[in-house]
């Protein structure tokens, strides 16, 4: 009904005895207009008129009362059903802005709700838990039923499915009641029906059961309740060892492959299946790293991730599917998931050098060579993936496949180029010629003329100068090209042409790449000794034995983290171009004088870095010559005992 319909004037009868108003009409005349026309409406005849005398009157003026109460209620605006009936005590009507129709056809939806529109209660109860997983256990057999009788004509068994279907969603409200549904759904038996649903020749019910075991296992479940509880996170470990007791990680891996991307629902069935994996890598791997969370776990399966590597396929739909030229939020799951999988792993490691894991990243990586990543979300997706590069070449056999690759080429073309890349292509060096297996990937780095871009780039040319602050920690990319440079000078063998070129770079320009590594020693020992005060002022609080232990270990990666590993890198790379040549040695010395220090001051930093050195982190191997290539701790010990002879 239109605003101008609401407030129309009624027509007025025709003829010559219309009254008018005047401009500003009083009350008393209204009221008196108004007794008037009611009177003419409910006149009664001459004869009840003379009759009945004055009672008339007061029976005209009882019929006034009660029409003014009695209203059109087609006059409400907008047909209201509410407008007339609701109002607050004050006499003041607002209505519930539905008509009639309106109200009518919201009680039919909330009746028709059933058992999908449980209240809060209900879904909290045993009774209908197991209502629910019995719904479900019926529409899987009766569909396994109909298929197996008639399974050349889906006419039959097409409803049986629907069916089917909506008992899967309607399995969803569990994962608000974890602690009373989960043991219901392994006792049943409802998780072995759930995980063979996975293998369903309707790919859209595989789907819709790999959406439901991702909303149970999802990592928040059980966790809206503010209050903290150890045994918050049991009754989620219960359903995940059910589901793995029924191969589920295998089944998983075994959709990916018939699950076509080009369609939404196949795209979100693959994003669920990968999100499942991480679930668990995540609550059987990556937690027990965190003190406290997952406890009960800690003992359960932590080579999780190995078996899923060595049972199924997914390393190799990982590699396959992060070589995708479109990028999606699929593509870069994987790219995560290879990364977590390859993280603190040796035998991932291995098997991801054995099916050419290394062809493939770099393959990969090398479209980032000449452009940047369009967002974030692809920018997430390239670091991941050289993280797990860089994880990788943590073994001996992967860093043989990096350089038959030829991977140091590509990290210094990209070194090269002022691009996102670059800072990683440090970073994936770095970890490439590190330990006594980087011997071969360190000499290469110098042939193709890395050395012509790792030092500007310590030295910071073609960016903007800037006032320097030396009490702030190095960027990320100064730590990992002095890691470069410290592994350069372990593993290029001595007197030989790459060890004269990368001794003569710290000689040219009048020893300004020297200056620059005593710049940056200067701030990582002011930044170190802020710390050493924080750890002297907690250490007088500590009395007990083993707390101080405790502490002791804490206090070393706090030093570290503090400016001590920048310190211990630089001194070392310090040690050996002092010991090799005499001029570097003389300006060190003097440069060092000025800050009142002296030369003991860099044999007491590889002291402390000789004893904490791991023994297991990687041992001396024969060279191409079948000479012993000597340790870090062996080359440590050799470069104090000439700083001492020399110091004395």
């Amino acid at each position: 009904m239109e605003i101008d319909e609401l407030f129309k004037v009624p027509k007025l009868p025709a003829g010559s005895n219309k009254r008018k108003l005047p401009d500003n009409p009083t009350p008393e005349m209204l009221k008196k207009m108004k007794m008037d026309v009611v009177s003419q409406e409910h006149a009664p005849s001459t004869s009840e008129s003379r009759s009945n005398g004055n009672n008339n009157k007061r029976r005209v003026a009882t019929v006034e009362d009660e029409e003014e109460i009695t209203t059109d209620r087609n006059f409400a605006p907008g047909g209201d059903a509410d407008y007339f009936v609701e109002e607050d005590e004050d006499g003041r009507f607002f209505g519930g802005g539905l008509t009639s129709e309106q109200k009518e056809i919201l009680s039919i939806f909330e009746n028709a709700g059933g058992e999908a529109a449980m209240d809060d209660s209900e879904s909290l109860s045993l009774t209908a838990i197991r209502r629910l997983l019995l719904k479900f256990e019926r529409a899987t057999s009766k569909n396994q039923d109909l298929r197996s009788k008639y399974p050349d004509d889906p006419t039959k068994f097409i409803d049986s499915e629907a069916d089917l279907d909506a008992a899967i969603k309607g399995l969803l409200p569990l994962a608000q009641a974890p602690k009373l549904a989960y043991p219901e759904v392994v006792r049943s038996g409802t998780v072995a029906l759930l995980v063979g649903l996975l293998s369903h020749e309707n790919a859209d019910i595989a789907i819709d059961a790999v959406e439901l075991i991702h909303e149970l296992t999802d990592e928040d479940v059980g966790n809206e309740e503010e209050e903290e509880d150890e045994t918050a996170e049991e009754p989620l470990k219960v359903l995940m060892e059910g589901l793995l007791e029924n191969s589920i990680l295998e089944l998983l891996v075994d959709n990916l492959s018939r699950l076509k991307e080009d369609e939404e629902s196949d795209r979100q069935g693959v994003f669920h299946i990968l999100g499942l994996h991480f679930h668990y890598l995540k609550f059987y791997s990556f937690s027990m790293c965190v003190p406290g969370i997952f406890e009960n776990v800690l003992g359960f399966d932590p080579q999780l991730s190995s078996k899923l590597v060595e049972k199924t396929t997914i390393l190799t739909w990982l590699l396959n599917r992060i070589q995708s030229k479109t990028h999606n939020e699929n593509r870069g799951y994987a790219a995560e998931l290879l990364s977590i999988l390859l993280q603190d792993n040796q035998r991932n490691r291995q098997q991801f050098g054995r099916q050419d894991g290394v062809e493939f990243t770099l393959q990969t990586l090398a479209q980032y060579r000449r452009r940047d990543p369009v967002d974030p979300d692809e920018t997430e997706f390239m670091e991941n993936v050289f993280d797990a590069l860089c994880s990788a070449l943590s073994e001996s056999d992967v860093k043989a496949q990096f350089l038959a690759a030829e991977g140091p080429d590509l990290m210094v073309l990209m070194m090269k180029e002022k691009r996102e890349s670059k800072s990683r292509s440090f970073k994936v060096l770095d970890y490439a010629m590190s330990g006594v297996t980087g011997s071969a990937i360190s000499e290469a780095f110098i042939e193709v003329g890395g050395l012509k871009t790792l030092f500007p780039a310590l030295m910071g040319k073609g960016s903007k100068k800037q006032k320097v602050v030396t009490n702030l920690p190095p960027t990320t990319d100064t730590g990992h090209i002095l890691g470069v440079i410290s592994s350069l000078f372990s593993n290029i063998s001595s007197d030989s042409p790459a060890r004269i070129r990368l001794l003569a770079k710290f000689v040219e320009s009048n020893y300004e790449k020297v200056d620059k590594l005593l710049e940056i020693r200067d701030g990582a020992s002011s930044r170190l000794k802020a710390v050493e005060a924080d750890i002297s002022k907690e250490e007088k609080d500590i009395d007990d034995d083993d707390d101080r232990a405790s502490f002791e270990a804490t206090a070393y990666l706090r030093r570290l983290d503090g400016g001590l590993f920048t310190l211990q890198t630089v001194d070392y790379i310090l040690a050996w171009i002092i010991m090799e040549d005499d001029g570097i040695r003389t300006h060190t010395l003097q440069m060092l004088k000025r800050q009142n220090q002296s030369l003991h001051d860099v044999i007491r930093t590889l002291r402390i870095y000789l004893e904490n050195v791991d023994d297991n982190v990687e041992t001396g191997s024969p060279d191409k010559a079948g000479e012993h290539s000597p340790s870090q701790k062996e080359i440590l010990a050799a470069l104090i005992a000439a700083l001492d002879t020399s110091a004395s």
